[in-house]
């Protein structure tokens, strides 16, 4: 596919952030860093609208606090009908992390992750998603 070329006009502060991030993503340069910033958002547009995706909610939390897990489980038996499977990983004797195996309409997956990673005592989350058709 053919390149195009154009010019870009940044604050001081957003090149510096936008050379650090290359730096930590690895990536060859600036062109290709924002290139991929592009192509995440557009495909995060497309995911806020109706489309059938699959995906993973991935959660890692303290198991000592069963008020976390609690509330997990709440949450996650009101949303049966997107839910495919869960499953934890005990990732040392305090932490483990949940995958929860999901699929369908994009937002209804995107607002149940949202859910889940806003109880507080998540210390990471996230939702990785897939078209299915």
């Amino acid at each position: 596919m053919p390149v195009s070329r154009f010019g870009v006009s940044l604050e001081e502060d957003l090149l510096k952030a936008l050379d650090e991030y290359v730096k930590e993503n690895n990536f060859a340069n600036r062109s290709q860093a924002i290139r991929f910033l592009v192509e995440k958002n557009l495909v995060e547009k497309k995911w806020k609208c109706d489309n059938l995706v699959a995906g993973a909610i991935t959660l890692v939390y303290n198991t000592k606090k069963k008020e976390i897990r609690s509330k997990i489980q709440d949450i996650e038996a009101e949303n049966t009908e997107i839910i495919l499977s869960s499953q934890i990983f005990h990732i040392n004797p305090e932490n483990c992390m949940e995958i929860v195996a999901v699929r369908g309409p994009s937002f209804k997956l995107t607002e149940l992750s949202d859910q889940l990673i806003a109880i507080k005592g998540i210390q990471h989350g996230k939702l990785i998603m897939s078209k299915v058709d």
